[in-house]
C-alpha cells in the first residue's frame, strides 16, 4: 500500500494553472525526487500536500486516508508530515535546542526532558552537538539548514518534504546538508524532494519525476530518466542543465 498517494490534483491561481492533473504515488521508504525549471510547479506540489495550499480538484491520501477531504483534520495532518524549505525558518530567539524540541514538546506532547535528549542524540548524528546552545545567527547557512532538517525529523514524521533546500546556500555549503539528506535516505525515512541538484538526485531517488507547466511529464527510476528520458521535454530540460554546467 502507497504511503502517499497523489490522484489527478489540479491547483489555480488567479486564473493560472499551476498544478494540472498530478498522479504521484509514493511508497514507504521511497525517495521521491522532483526536478524542473523554477515555476514548473515543484514547490507548489508539496505544499499542497502539506496541506498549506488547497488544491481546486482531485485527491491526496496519506496512510490510505483522504487528506484533502474538508472533514480532514489538517492540523493532524501536519503532526504526521515534516516540511523543510529553502529559507531555514528558524526562530532567532530561541536556541538550536529549543527550536528542535519546540513541535514534540508543544505539538506532540513530549516530555522535555525526552524531546532534548532526542534533539541532542539527532544534532550528534549530523555533526552539530557543539552548537546546542547557540543561536540561529551564530551558524553558517549551512549549519541553519541541517538544524532545520534536523527539527523537521524530530518528530519521526511519516512523510519528509524538502523544498530546494540548498538553493539558498553557498556552493561550499551544499555537501553538507545534502550528507545529512543522504544519511535520513539510509534510516528509511520516506522523503519527497524538489532539487535542482541532478548528480544529487541520480544519486539518492529511488524514483526521479519531471515536472514542467504543471505536468508531470516523466517519472522512473533515475538511471531512465537521466541516461535515456522518453518525453522529448525531459531531454531538452537535462541538455540545458548540462549546458549550464559547462559554462
Amino acid at each position: 500500500m502507497s504511503l502517499l498517494k497523489i490522484e489527478d490534483v489540479w491547483k489555480h491561481y488567479h486564473g493560472l494553472s499551476v498544478l494540472r492533473g498530478i498522479d504521484l504515488e509514493v511508497a514507504p521508504h521511497e525517495v521521491v525526487c522532483l526536478i524542473g525549471a523554477s515555476g514548473s510547479g515543484k514547490s507548489t506540489l508539496l505544499r499542497c500536500v502539506n496541506l498549506l495550499e488547497t488544491i481546486d480538484d482531485g485527491a491526496i491520501h496519506l496512510d490510505g486516508a483522504e487528506i484533502t477531504d474538508v472533514r480532514a483534520d489538517a492540523d493532524d495532518v501536519r503532526r504526521r508530515i515534516g516540511m523543510v524549505f529553502q529559507a531555514y525558518n528558524l526562530f532567532p530567539h530561541m536556541t538550536v535546542l529549543d527550536n528542535i524540541t519546540l513541535a514534540p514538546r508543544k505539538v506532540h506532547g513530549v516530555r522535555t526532558e525526552e524531546a532534548e535528549a532526542r534533539a541532542r542524540e539527532l544534532l550528534d548524528r549530523f555533526g552539530l552537538a557543539d552548537k546546542a546552545g547557540e543561536y540561529p545567527d551564530r551558524l553558517s547557512g549551512g549549519q541553519q539548514q541541517r538544524v532545520a532538517v534536523i527539527r523537521a525529523v524530530a518528530t519521526d514524521p511519516r512523510l519528509l518534504l524538502l523544498d530546494e533546500v540548498t538553493s539558498a546556500l553557498d556552493p561550499t555549503l551544499v555537501t553538507e546538508v545534502l550528507g545529512v539528506i543522504r544519511e535520513l535516505k539510509e534510516t528509511g525515512m520516506t522523503m519527497i524532494l524538489a532539487t535542482h541538484e541532478m548528480g544529487f538526485a541520480r544519486d539518492i531517488a529511488d524514483t526521479v519525476c519531471f515536472l514542467e507547466g504543471g505536468v508531470l511529464l516523466e517519472s522512473g527510476p533515475p538511471e531512465q530518466i537521466f541516461s535515456a528520458p522518453e518525453h522529448p521535454r525531459t531531454r531538452a530540460f537535462l541538455q540545458r542543465v548540462l549546458e549550464a554546467r559547462r559554462m
